[in-house]
């Protein structure tokens, strides 16, 4: 069977932050002007007031600190509550298409390819700005690059089963070198007025290179031992804005909005990552000793520690689970893609590691890697 690997990544991150002291600082105003606009509804016991938020709780919950967004303007301001920005024209690369051709030149230079040598491109993310034409295939004109390209969505779960799709399309023959994008423009899914949810999502796009090893130059590629997919539905994640929306009666204000149960997602999905992760380490004799780094899902520091101690048999060393979620937030299918390009240097060949995404579905990708 023919070898493949990822052999280039990149990542694009954009400028602006917003820190959780001005989260937090911002919320609890609006906390103050909500509970004072309905103070009487709720001191008859008709509406709950509404709770301050802060860091402490923030950290603990997640582990995030900080998040990159495209447009900081009105995610701060209690009037609005949202990132404010036009929408751009059919002339113009929405934003999306944007983030990605900046990641996509930092992977196709890490590998050494051009677009001439791209055949194949999947723009796989948690949300798609439109449903068509697909932004894949925006991204593959402004490259300039042949073939063909398709957009594609399994959640927080999206790079690892584009990866799949790349090395199956290799080894099928229906494409010798695929570029892979994860733009995540993910903080227009905040809902900013919830405590439970204001903090979790930032915005950034990574990129991979995937191409049979025989045609690789590039001195960072990964052997793609192994991969193993699942899915099982569940509710306890959702998103349901839907192009119908506007047919319905009655609107849904919380349609646009990331909701989960945290609780639930955290029990339920935990052991099904570790069986997947586990299964596939099984199939591919790979011994949690031999494990020298654990790319996983950048979602909740909680999640990553329990999920790498159940892998390694052990609390992981520093190092050897990197974290990138304090300053990026969530950033849906891309997290384990940006621990993966920031620390997967100091491996030496042969060595092996895992990466690793899961979420909404549910649904969990593992790649079993080794260093070329």
């Amino acid at each position: 069977m023919k070898q493949v690997v990822i052999s280039g990544s990149g990542c694009f991150t954009p400028n602006e932050v917003v820190t959780n002291e001005e989260l937090v600082a911002s919320y609890n105003q609006y906390v103050d002007l909500h509970n004072e606009e309905f103070k009487a509804e709720i001191e008859a016991g008709e509406r709950v007031a509404l709770e301050y938020s802060s860091c402490e709780f923030i950290e603990k919950a997640s582990g995030i600190k900080s998040r990159h967004v495209m447009y900081k303007e009105g995610i701060l301001d209690t009037a609005v509550m949202q990132p404010v920005f036009a929408r751009r024209g059919e002339d113009e690369h929405p934003e999306m298409v944007e983030m990605a051709i900046i990641a996509a030149k930092e992977a196709m230079t890490q590998a050494g390819k051009t677009a001439a040598d791209i055949d194949l491109i999947i723009c796989a993310a948690s949300n798609m700005q439109r449903p068509y034409p697909a932004l894949s295939i925006e991204l593959q004109q402004a490259l300039g690059a042949a073939g063909y390209a398709f957009d594609m969505n399994v959640a927080c779960s999206s790079a690892t089963f584009a990866i799949s799709n790349a090395v199956n399309a290799i080894r099928g023959g229906t494409a010798r070198v695929v570029l892979i994008v994860n733009p995540e423009f993910a903080s227009p899914q905040v809902n900013y007025t919830s405590r439970d949810s204001h903090f979790i999502f930032g915005d950034v796009c990574t990129a991979t290179i995937i191409e049979a090893e025989e045609t690789a130059s590039s001195d960072s590629a990964y052997r793609i031992l192994g991969m193993r997919l699942k899915t099982e539905f569940s509710n306890n994640i959702r998103c349901d804005v839907s192009y119908v929306d506007h047919c319905y009666p009655e609107q849904d204000p919380e349609a646009p909005f990331f909701k989960q149960q945290g609780r639930k997602v955290f029990k339920e999905l935990l052991p099904i990552v570790a069986d997947v992760i586990l299964a596939e380490m099984d199939a591919c004799q790979v011994a949690p000793e031999q494990l020298k780094r654990l790319w996983l899902h950048q979602a909740n520091i909680n999640m990553n520690l329990f999920a790498a101690k159940k892998i390694l048999g052990r609390e992981p060393e520093e190092g050897e689970a990197p974290l990138v979620l304090d300053s990026y937030a969530n950033t849906a299918s891309a997290g384990s893609i940006i621990a993966f390009h920031q620390h997967k240097t100091g491996i030496a060949s042969g060595e092996k590691a895992i990466l690793c995404s899961f979420g909404a579905g549910y649904s969990v990708g593992c790649l079993v890697l080794e260093k070329c």
